[in-house]
């Protein structure tokens, strides 16, 4: 196996798949990059047995085809380490890889290509194509809801809903919900419900980009999304996700619609001065006003008053401030609005001019 890539060329696939390898692994291949070169196209493949990305790269000049396996971090570092426009040649020889540019030579060692774990997919049960911007829109919009280390495992990853014309993305920690729709002609009637576990969210939102359309397959135990740069796949998590329908409030009488920048701010505020473990913010709401006060166990006090467009009676509720910035931080339009019904129930934020995605905060006894 021998052959030559521009430095700016070799690694832009070697930076999609690197993030996917571990650095303490159970198993030394999985900290190994897989190369393999064949008919002039260069494949790199990592995985850590639950996720494994491939990275593609055409070849300008003649080539020696072949596949071996090096370790990805050491490679990786190596080429950051070059300088711009370098050209890097890699050559493969008796069990050990050499890699050289200009004056520099680096020989690394190397383990059998035919050891390295194939994450097997299976055949898909759901096929369709989205555009990759509205595909990560999904993902940046509701990740952050994700539960971190939950024993309801399921609530670690992301539901994916597929069906009826629409793409659904639904994350929660049991104490607060994201969900975000986007419309895609041509699905199927029936629902199809995967859970995407976390690690595969987080690198599928670092693969995407704002350009082309990705190919989308949804099989029984994997997930499999391809464009002509990069395939992933990722065992998708085996369970039973909560009827996200049902958290839903409904019936909420009570709406406060005021500037989004406003209110992340005035929020921002207040909790400096909030419990730093509860983080628990008192939300009083009366006429044209809202005011925000949070306290903490060292009697220190925060209050803020931010104008606002509320009619109703007037309203005590407490929120955990950070899950209400969090919403804040990923709502795009200039206003944000929030409905609630009473202090015991949780409210529904929104963006009053994009209604395709909606945000559940619990309430806080405080």
């Amino acid at each position: 196996m021998k052959f030559s890539v521009s430095r700016e060329d070799f690694l832009k696939p070697l930076q999609l798949v690197v993030g996917v390898v571990e650095r303490r692994q159970t198993l030394p291949i999985l900290s190994n990059v897989l190369i393999n070169l064949s008919d002039g196209r260069l494949s790199l493949t990592g995985t850590d047995l639950e996720v494994e990305i491939v990275g593609h790269l055409s070849l300008v000049s003649p080539a020696e085809s072949g596949e071996i396996t090096v370790p990805a971090r050491k490679l990786m570092d190596i080429c950051r380490s070059l300088p711009d426009g370098a050209e890097i040649t890699l050559s493969e020889e008796g069990g050990r890889v050499q890699v050289t540019s200009g004056r520099s030579r680096f020989t690394l060692s190397s383990l059998p290509a035919n050891e390295f774990p194939n994450v097997d997919d299976g055949p898909g049960k759901c096929e369709f194509s989205i555009e990759q911007n509205s595909f990560k829109q999904l993902i940046d919009h509701t990740a952050f809801a994700m539960a971190q280390q939950d024993v309801r495992y399921y609530l670690n990853g992301m539901l994916l809903e597929v069906g009826n014309d629409r793409v659904r993305a639904v994350a929660t920690d049991g104490h607060r919900l994201a969900m975000m729709d986007t419309q895609v002609a041509g699905l199927p009637g029936e629902l199809t419900q995967v859970i995407l576990p976390r690690k595969g969210v987080i690198e599928l939102s670092r693969l995407l980009s704002d350009e082309g359309e990705v190919s989308v397959v949804l099989g029984n135990n994997h997930i499999r999304i391809a464009t002509a740069d990069f395939r992933f796949t990722s065992k998708l998590v085996d369970g039973a996700y909560p009827d996200y329908d049902r958290v839903l409030p409904k019936g909420g009488d009570k709406e406060m619609v005021g500037s989004r920048e406003e209110l992340k701010n005035a929020f921002s505020r207040t909790a400096i001065l909030s419990n730093e473990k509860y983080r628990g913010v008192r939300l009083l709401l009366s006429e044209g006003q809202l005011t925000l006060v949070a306290n903490n166990p060292e009697q220190e006090e925060a209050q803020e008053e931010v104008t606002v467009d509320y009619s109703s009676d007037e309203l005590e509720v407490g929120f955990n401030v950070s899950y209400v910035i969090d919403v804040l931080n990923v709502l795009r339009g200039e206003t944000a609005r929030f409905t609630l019904s009473d202090a015991n129930s949780s409210a529904l934020i929104e963006d009053p001019e994009n209604e395709s995605a909606v945000y559940v905060v619990m309430p806080m006894r405080l």
